[in-house]
Parts: C-alpha cells; sequence; structure tokens
C-alpha cells in the first residue's frame, strides 16, 4: 500500500469511530495520522518498524496498525467497524460536506442506511426536524447528493491512463494483426471517465482474450464486452470487421454532437466504410481532426492545420508555476523543490506557498514570507541560472480583497489569486468577489477559477465571459490548475479567453516535487481548448518569463 492509501484508511477510521460515537481523542488521532502519513516523502514500506514509531504523533499503537496494512492490506480495528456499519452509511462518508455527526443523526434518529434512502428523505423534508438541520442545511445536502449520484462510478483521467495504454498494448501483444486501440471518451482524453474503452477489428468471441488479460466478463453482446480488469476497473471492448475499423473508431471517438455536426457539414447521411479513420478525412476533403478535439462541434471550424501545429505540448513548458513547500503544506522542501525541478529539466520554479488567511494550510505569517524570500535569494545564487521566483498563493478573501497588506505583496515576483473559502455565494456575488481580485494591481495570475474538484465538488458559480473580460482589460492570466482534480479553469472557455487576448499558465498546484509533472495533465486539458505556444504563459523561456515579470499593470 502507498503511504496517501494508509493515511485515507486511517481517515475512514476516524470517521466510521466518529459515527458510533467514540473517544474522541482516539478519533483524533487517527485523524492526525492521516495528516501526518499523506505527508511523508519516503514510503512507509521501507522504514523499519522503529522508525515508522518514532514519527511524531504516530506511536506504537498507529505503527502496529501500519504494519498490519503493510503485511495484510487490512486492519482489524477497521474491519471490526465496518461489519457493524451499513455500507451505504459509510459510503454517505463519501460525499463532500456532510459529516459523520450529521450522517449519524439521519442513521440513527430517521433509519436511514442508503444514499437512495437519503435522498428521498431529503426530498420528502424530513430532515427538517432533526437536531443541527434546517432548510438550508436541507438544500446543501440535496446538491451535494445530486452531485454525488451523478459523478459516483466515474474516474479521474489520470487514474485510468496507465492502466488503459497497458490495456492497449497487451490486447496488440495477445491480438497479433488485429486492429486495436483506445476508443471513446479515452481516446479523447476526456477529464472524467466512466470506462476504459478499445476498439478490436475482429468479429471473433474475445472470451479466451480476456481470460488471459485477467478481465472479468459482465456482459457481452454482438459487439460489446463489458467486464472490468483485475484492478477492478471497468472495461468496455466495441469490436467490428477489420475493413470498418477506421469508421467505427471516428464514431465512437466522437461526441454525438461534433458527428452530427460533421455529418451536416458534409452533407452525410453516414460516414463512408473504411479501414483507415484518415480515409473519411481524405474523402471528405476535410484536414484531420485529432480525436482530442471530437468534444465540441466549434472544433471542426476552429482546428485549422495552421492552428494545429501552433498547439501546446508537453515539452513546449519551460518553467513550473504554482508549487507548496513545507512552508505551507507541502511535503517537499523548498530546496527540494528547486532541485528537483532543475534536474526535471526546467529552467524555473514559481514557488506560490498558501497565505496566512489559510490558516487549514499553515499558510504563511508575514515573518515566514521574508524568511522565505531570504531562502530563495540563497538558493538563486547557488542554482544559476536556474532561478526560483517569489510568488504566493494570496487568498481572495470575502470582499473580493486579498490577503496580505500592499506592502507585503509588492515584495513578490507575481502574485497568484485564489479562492479557498466561502464557495457558496450566489453568481453575482461570487463574481464580483473574483473581479474585485482581478483589479487588483498586484495580481498577475487567477488560480483555478471556480475552485471546482472534479468528481468531489462543482465549482462556485462565476460569469466565465465578464472574468475572462477582466482578465484582458487588466492584463491578468488565468490559470488552468493542471491537478487532475481540479483542471480549472475548464478547457471549454479557453477558446473565448483565447479571443479576448488572455494568457493561460499550465500550473501543477504541486503539494510534492513528484506533483510537478501534473502539468501533463493541464497540457491534455489545454490542447482540447486550442491553447498555443505563444498564449501559454510558463511556455516562456526564463528571459521571457522574466520580462513577463518585469512588465508592469
Amino acid at each position: 500500500m502507498t503511504n496517501k492509501e494508509i493515511a485515507k484508511t486511517f481517515q475512514f477510521l476516524g470517521d466510521i469511530m466518529e459515527l458510533h460515537g467514540e473517544n474522541p481523542f482516539k478519533i483524533r488521532s487517527y485523524q492526525n495520522a492521516y495528516l501526518t502519513l499523506r505527508k511523508l516523502d519516503r514510503p512507509l514500506a521501507e522504514l523499519p518498524q522503529a522508525e515508522i514509531s518514532s514519527i511524531k504523533g504516530i506511536g506504537p499503537a498507529i505503527s502496529e496498525k501500519i504494519r498490519e496494512l503493510l503485511d495484510h492490506g487490512t486492519m482489524k480495528t477497521l474491519a471490526e467497524y465496518q461489519a457493524k456499519t451499513p455500507e451505504g452509511v459509510q459510503e454517505m462518508l463519501q460525499i463532500k460536506g456532510f459529516g459523520p455527526k450529521k450522517i449519524a443523526v439521519i442513521w440513527k434518529d430517521l433509519g436511514v442506511e442508503t444514499i437512495g434512502e437519503l435522498y428521498y428523505a431529503v426530498n420528502e423534508n424530513r430532515l427538517l426536524d432533526l437536531k443541527g438541520f434546517g432548510q438550508k442545511t436541507q438544500e446543501e445536502l440535496r446538491k451535494q447528493l445530486e452531485y454525488f449520484l451523478k459523478t459516483r462510478n466515474q474516474f479521474h483521467f489520470a487514474s485510468l491512463e496507465a492502466e488503459a495504454d497497458a490495456l492497449e498494448k497487451a490486447f496488440q501483444t495477445h491480438l497479433p494483426g488485429i486492429p486495436v486501440a483506445l476508443s471513446g471518451a479515452t481516446r479523447r482524453q476526456t477529464e472524467v471517465l466512466e470506462a476504459i474503452e478499445i476498439l478490436l477489428g475482429t468479429e471473433q468471441d474475445l472470451g479466451a482474450a480476456c481470460q488471459a488479460l485477467g478481465i472479468q466478463i459482465q456482459e457481452q453482446q454482438a459487439k460489446t464486452t463489458k467486464g472490468v480488469n483485475a484492478n477492478e476497473y471497468p472495461i468496455v471492448l466495441h469490436q467490428c470487421a477489420a475493413s470498418e475499423f477506421g469508421t467505427r473508431q471516428f464514431e465512437l471517438s466522437a461526441t454525438p454532437a461534433f458527428l452530427q455536426a460533421f455529418l451536416q457539414q458534409k452533407q452525410l447521411v453516414e460516414l463512408p466504410v473504411v479501414a483507415d479513420e484518415e480515409l473519411i478525412f481524405v474523402n471528405t476533403q476535410t484536414s484531420y481532426i485529432p480525436a482530442y478535439l471530437r468534444e465540441e462541434s466549434w472544433a471542426l471550424e476552429k482546428a485549422t492545420p495552421g492552428l494545429l501545429s501552433q498547439i501546446i505540448r508537453d515539452e513546449d513548458l519551460k518553467g513550473i508555476v504554482h508549487n507548496h513547500s513545507t512552508y505551507s503544506d507541502g511535503i517537499h522542501s523548498l530546496t527540494e523543490m528547486a532541485e528537483y525541478t532543475r534536474a526535471s529539466g526546467y529552467e524555473y520554479l514559481v514557488m506560490s506557498d498558501h497565505s496566512k488567511a489559510a490558516f487549514y494550510a499553515n499558510g504563511l505569517q508575514p515573518e515566514r514570507v521574508l524568511q522565505q524570500m531570504e531562502e530563495i535569494d540563497r538558493l538563486n545564487a547557488a542554482m544559476a541560472p536556474f532561478k526560483v521566483f517569489k510568488s504566493i498563493e494570496s487568498d481572495i478573501l470575502n470582499d473580493g480583497s486579498l490577503d496580505y497588506e500592499p506592502a507585503i505583496l509588492a515584495k513578490f515576483d507575481l502574485v497568484i489569486a485564489s479562492v479557498h473559502s466561502n464557495l457558496r455565494m450566489d453568481l453575482d456575488k461570487a463574481t464580483n468577489r473574483v473581479l474585485r481580485a482581478i483589479e487588483n494591481p498586484y495580481t498577475r495570475i487567477l488560480g483555478h477559477p471556480t475552485g471546482r474538484l472534479l468528481l468531489s465538488r462543482p465549482g462556485y458559480p462565476l460569469d466565465h465571459q465578464k472574468i475572462i473580460d477582466a482578465c484582458a482589460a487588466n492584463g491578468v492570466v488565468i490559470e488552468l490548475n493542471a491537478s487532475p482534480y481540479r483542471l480549472d479553469l475548464d478547457w471549454r472557455w479557453i477558446p473565448y479567453a483565447l479571443e479576448k487576448g488572455v494568457m493561460i499558465s499550465i500550473n501543477p498546484d504541486a503539494h510534492s516535487k513528484e506533483a510537478i509533472h501534473q502539468v501533463h495533465y493541464g497540457v491534455l486539458a489545454a490542447r482540447k481548448g486550442l491553447l498555443t505556444k505563444s498564449m501559454c504563459l510558463n511556455a516562456k523561456d526564463l528571459r521571457e518569463f522574466e520580462t513577463w515579470i518585469g512588465e508592469k499593470r
């Protein structure tokens, strides 16, 4: 098990114990273990037991439970609590903003034991008489439940990417001479997937191949086989004759909206039957449109050959912007972050730890800001020509002002302004709040504009056109937060941003040194929005980036 998996197990243990009203001190120790273990640099599996026990806040009892998980993948204490807790109640713990105390009240006072029962109870207004509930709380829970139900059994693209690539290669090896390729939303690299989709150009039964590759078949029809692989990820296998492979690949790899627009534009009733997908474009005298752009119909007009040659690629990024260190809530030191980024081939690193308002993330008080700046000066003297820039992820406060006084903000090379609190404002209030932050002369980048967490919470409401227009008017860059759990700004707004001349910065929001590579997922999303190298802030080399830093708003 990884450190992250072990940490989450302790978080779950604390939550499920709280459901049962157990000792709050013991619960807190497990919650603290979660916070500690998720930040550990070295894998717990590599540490001797004595060293695990010596970790601050761990101790012998928790270290024994860690050993249980490492040796057996299970924990006896957790299993005991799970045995006396309905599965549906355990599932409720996954609903964002719905904590163990409220779940316990609903479970014990109403006898609600499944998500479905909970949704029914909410719609029947049965929570209003419960202690700690009211109309506002019930309505917020309704929204969270609807989002949870809508996104259940979906996966972040990042969690399936490696599995999908490996499965594609496995089928190609096992079925030599048969066309095999990723298909559907998997091939489009859509940010959220329901399954790994693969197209095979054969009509033979796939039972033997699936058995050989560890796929358990759950449903089998004439041209579609559904199942799960050894890691229990859903798999959908499409089949067709080899002579139809190109046609089926085009049909499956386009959204219905894109496919319909293509047929209408070419005045076709159906696609020509071809073995090679590119022949569809040749036969219709259309420039090739890559699968990742077959989401929205506007790609038919915008994705010209000249523009496609300029689309951003992983290798175009020269610097890593928006990163956290142990100064706030990162797990690696400033020096470790800088050395790793340089060793990874980048020219610069922008350190943007949390500001003081983010107390939950160990946000920097002014004296620690100055301490970090001094350390950055020393690093820059030792690591030249590689450079670390002084930045901060300044919280956008409720009234739209930035965290810190102007005297502190003026000391940074650049300021990233982000919302982290009070995410329940209505459209007008939320938009006006962000507009004021954009107009602040110290704001250079607007961080993760909506605050969304894919499959966890929707973003707060914003008038995107007003926000982008304001960034254009004030010379503010918009972040495409590359965390595969955010991907915010949504790529569908990139064409409008480019139309208004607003640059995009593809930022990993890295909380560890390895997380700088999350820029890969930001690039995949940015390509779907037709972001060019010239309009990507951190595609600038060091000299160009320094020039941008020096430009006054």
